[in-house]
């Protein structure tokens, strides 16, 4: 049954693409020899109708979950979960072809503590258990710069509500943008929604995170002449 179909599922529109014009062979490859082993689990409607929620502990071990979402090529996935491998990850992404190419990432650098879905994060957010992520990315998100676009943005309550309900008390929320306007929605938002802003000092705006790599969206914005902007909240208890 399509998703658009389920009786139970809630009424969301899908605003982006899902797939460019072309895959590598290769990537076609990461596809249909890799995806399906990463999967968190079910998580899309048709296969988790009754929206049971997901055993992390199982997945991981019982490791400490974090989630990033939108992770465009990967990199900074990839980088953390190599820096981390006490830490269990968790990723969304709806365009096919980021997902082929954080496959490939994955191949390379042989980390093996990394789950892959390639969807709606909204889905993801249904079947995560309550206060059981202690860590969130949000990095380069679309900046839909029309005004009349701004409520597809993920600094919307949308979006906040479920993932203050999933975060733990004290968790992490980072948000990376070189889009001045997405810097003010998100400090207008956020802390409306759960949520401190730390690392809040003037200079901390505009200095990357000490465990940061720069991503393809990043150094593109640098190319163009746009500032990155790194935004850091806390859930509050």
């Amino acid at each position: 049954m399509p998703k658009s179909h389920h009786p139970d599922r809630p009424p969301r529109n899908f605003y982006g693409r899902r797939r460019g014009k072309h895959l590598r062979d290769s990537q076609e490859v990461y596809l249909e020899e890799d995806l399906a082993a990463l999967s968190p689990g079910a998580v899309d409607w048709e296969a988790n109708p009754n929206r049971h929620p997901l055993d992390l502990p199982a997945m991981f071990g019982g490791r400490e979950t974090w989630l990033e979402v939108g992770f465009g090529g990967g990199e900074h996935m990839v980088h953390q979960a190599g820096l981390n491998p006490g830490i269990g990850i968790i990723g969304c992404e709806p365009y096919i072809n980021g997902v082929a190419m954080l496959l490939g990432k994955i191949r390379r650098a042989g980390v093996d503590n990394l789950r892959v879905y390639p969807g709606d994060v909204r889905d993801m957010f249904d079947v995560l258990p309550p206060a059981s992520i202690a860590r969130a990315f949000l990095l380069y998100p679309d900046p839909w710069p029309k005004a009349r676009h701004h409520r597809r943005r993920f600094v919307t309550p949308e979006h906040l509500e479920p993932l203050a309900r999933v975060l733990k008390p004290g968790a992490i929320f980072r948000v990376a943008t070189d889009i001045p306007d997405y810097v003010r929605q998100t400090l207008e938002q956020v802390p409306q929604n759960g949520f401190e802003r730390v690392r809040a000092a003037p200079e901390d705006i505009h200095r990357p995170w000490e465990d940061w790599i720069s991503t393809r969206y990043e150094q593109k914005a640098l190319r163009e002449g746009r500032v990155p902007h790194y935004l850091t909240f806390q859930r509050q208890s």
